[in-house]
C-alpha cells in the first residue's frame, strides 16, 4: 500500500497545530493591548477644539483659578464647562479682534455654545461626583493630571476601574490639605505617612471595605 503521507508531514502537522494554539492565546493578548493603548484610549492625544484654549497660558502662566471657568466643582457632581460669556468677560477688551477668538465672539453673538470635544468620559453605568471628591481632599492632578503645563488639554489618565479602586483602597496616600487640592504640581510630602491617615479621619472618608462596594461607583 502506497504511503499517504510523507515523512515530514508529522513536523508540518505539530507546526500548524502549535501555530493554531499560539494565535488562540496571542489573539486575546493582543487585544487587550490594543483596547488599552494610548490610540484607543485617548490618554496623551489632545483633540482639535473649536477653540484651541490653553491651561498652560490661563492657569499656569496667568494664574487663573481652576474655579473661575469650573463654577460647579465644588458643588455638584460635574465641574462644569464655562459659558462663553465667561470668556468673554476678559476677551471682550483682550485680544477682542484676534481672529483665533471667532468663534468665540460668533458664540457670544448668537447664544450657541461651544462645541467642545470631550475629553474625559466614564461609561454610563459609573457614577462620579467631583464635588465629593475635591471638597474631601482629593486635588484635580490626582486624575487629570498636571493641567496648568498642557498647552492644548490632553486626557491624562484612562479611569480603568484599577486607577479608581486604587484610591479608594488607600486614599491617605492621595488625600490632601484643602489648601493643595488645586495644586496641580502637587506631590505627597515628607510626612504623608502621618498626614494621610489624619486627613482621611478629619474629612469622614469611609476607607477600605467601605469605599469599595459596588454601589459607591455603581448605581
Amino acid at each position: 500500500m502506497a504511503q499517504l503521507f510523507s515523512p515530514g508531514a508529522d513536523a508540518i502537522y505539530r507546526l500548524v497545530l502549535l501555530t493554531g494554539v499560539a494565535c488562540l492565546a496571542g489573539v486575546p493578548i493582543v487585544a487587550a493591548g490594543i483596547v488599552r493603548s494610548d490610540y484607543v484610549t485617548g490618554v496623551g492625544i489632545a483633540p482639535q477644539q473649536p477653540v484651541p484654549f490653553s491651561h498652560k497660558h490661563h492657569s499656569g502662566e496667568l494664574g487663573i483659578d481652576c474655579r473661575y471657568c469650573h463654577t460647579t466643582v465644588e458643588k455638584e457632581a460635574t465641574a462644569g464647562i464655562p459659558p462663553t460669556h465667561t470668556c468673554m468677560t476678559c476677551h471682550s477688551q483682550i485680544w477682542a479682534g484676534s481672529d483665533m477668538l471667532k468663534p468665540v465672539r460668533d458664540s457670544y453673538s448668537s447664544g450657541e455654545p461651544l462645541q467642545w470635544r470631550r475629553l474625559n468620559k466614564l461609561p454610563s453605568y459609573v457614577y462620579y461626583n467631583h464635588s465629593v471628591h475635591v471638597t474631601k481632599g482629593i486635588g484635580c492632578s490626582t486624575c487629570h493630571g498636571e493641567v496648568t503645563a498642557m498647552q492644548m488639554t490632553y486626557r491624562a489618565n484612562a479611569f480603568e476601574m484599577g486607577f479608581c479602586l486604587d484610591c479608594h483602597r488607600n486614599p491617605e496616600k492621595y488625600v490632601r490639605t484643602s489648601d493643595q487640592v488645586w495644586n496641580m504640581t502637587w506631590s505627597p510630602p515628607a510626612d504623608q505617612a502621618t498626614l494621610g491617615p489624619q486627613l482621611v479621619a478629619q474629612n469622614h472618608i469611609r476607607g477600605g471595605q467601605r469605599l469599595m462596594e459596588c454601589g459607591i461607583c455603581h448605581r
